[in-house]
This record gives C-alpha cells, structure tokens and sequence, in this order.
C-alpha cells in the first residue's frame, strides 16, 4: 500500500464520518472504527477510495490497544490517529450519575489515552506520527452542565501535553481538537439548533467542514506538539453559564 493510513474512532457516523471522507477523498487509506453502527461503517468504507471498517468497544480498554497493536502491525504508513469518539451524556453538577461518570472516564479519556500510547510506541509512519484528541471548547468556556462528560474532557486535554512530552518521538505531534456546537445534539429542535449554533463570537454556523479542514491541517504535523486548536467561531472566549442547548431552550443570550 502506497497510501497514507489514518485510524478514525468513531468514524461512521456524524463528525468521524466526515473526518473519514475528507481524508479518503484527500488520498488516504482510512481505518474506520466503529461501536455499533456496523453498516453504516460498511457503507461509508465502500464509499470512499482506500478504506476499511474495523469494530472494538472502547469501553474495554484492553481490547482498544490490541487494536492498535494489531493495525500498528500491518499498516506501513499508520501517520494519524484521530480520537473522535465520545459519550455525551447529561449528569448534574449537583449528582453525578456513577454509570455516566464511569462510562465517560474511560471511552472519553482512559481509552483514547491508552489508544495513544500504544500508537506511539508500536505505529511506523514515514514524516513522523500524528495523534489528535477530540477536546471540547468548553474547556475554556466552562458550564457545569454534562458534568462527567465536561471532566473526561479535562482528563483527557490534560494528557496531551504530557503525552506530547514523555512518549513522543521528536518528529512526532500530539494536539487536541476542540470544537464548539457543530451538529445537532440530543432532543433539539430545529429552531433551538439554528439558535444554539450561532451563539458564538463570530455569530455564525461553524461548518461540519471546518472541523476536517482542520484535521487535515494537524495532520501536517505544522503546529508544535502539544497544542490545542479551537474551531469554535469564537465561542471559547466567551463566558456561558450553561450549555448552549440549554441557552437557546430558555432564550437566554449567553
């Protein structure tokens, strides 16, 4: 195989799939993870020109890295993986809830962390080797809202620099990704998306598109090792004292 190769998690549908079409339309052989979305992770590896879908539970750590391991194994030229997967689900601030916290702990953070170190201690890449965290731009414009969701996300951006650090190479990178509100998340309405997706700096949209345009970026390896990329239209510098599902559910500003 001639073909750079990538590894998406969650890769069959919503931002992974793009993900996975911008890089297999770019050149790429794309290894497409999926959890349980098996044909349409088989419909979009048909789809693009080098691709193959490939199924773990992220929850199970263990089996996680013997995927990594494996692919590290036979592809030649593994250059990224992207940790897009995530749970996303509501807790209160007030309660945590012991299975969402659990849940989110290891497919949001312990997993994708130990994705990485198996990555960088197994995968050959010509032009070094790539990691790219999935964070969340809420990081800097912090809510109590998702709680457990919102912790696994500093576990797992807190990781990155040191990852970048202690256990990559020194043509390797390591960078976090962090979107704002991109597609529609759980109940919405049409009206609450159109409202909730533009309260950001820039009061606009933030496309689907942006998000691989910057994975291809990162891919490149140009930034240095350890930074996180915001591609939010701003919303990170703002100061929200909720998520904005629920700014735009209660016609509140910001």
């Amino acid at each position: 195989m001639t073909r750079p190769s990538i590894l998406i998690t969650g890769a069959a549908k919503r931002i992974g799939a793009e993900l996975a079409r911008a890089f297999g339309n770019a050149g790429w052989h794309v290894v497409i993870h999926y959890g349980s979305s098996a044909k349409e992770a088989e419909a979009l590896a048909d789809e693009l020109p080098s691709a193959e879908a490939i199924h773990c539970d992220l929850f199970d750590s263990d089996s996680a890295v013997k995927m990594v391991e494996a692919l590290a194994s036979r592809l030649e030229d593994w250059r990224v993986l992207v940790n897009c997967a995530a749970i996303f689900k509501p807790d209160d601030v007030t309660a945590l809830d012991p299975k969402t916290y659990d849940r989110s702990m290891v497919i949001n953070a312990k997993t994708p962390i130990r994705m990485a170190q198996a990555y960088l201690r197994c995968a050959r890449a010509s032009g070094g080797r790539r990691v790219i965290q999935f964070t969340d731009q809420k990081l800097e414009n912090t809510n109590p809202d998702f709680f457990s969701y919102t912790m696994s996300k500093y576990a797992a951006s807190g990781a990155i620099p040191m990852l970048a650090m202690g256990a990559a190479e020194a043509g390797d990178r390591v960078y976090g990704l962090a979107p704002g509100a991109i597609l529609p998340s759980h109940d919405q309405s049409e009206d609450e998306i159109e409202q909730s997706h533009v309260l950001n700096l820039l009061r606009r949209k933030t496309g689907i598109s942006e998000i691989a345009d910057a994975a291809l970026f990162l891919a490149g390896g140009h930034l240095a090792s350890g930074e996180t990329l915001f591609i939010d239209s701003g919303q990170h510098l703002l100061n929200q004292s909720r998520d904005v599902i629920y700014l735009a559910r209660e016609g509140i500003e910001r």
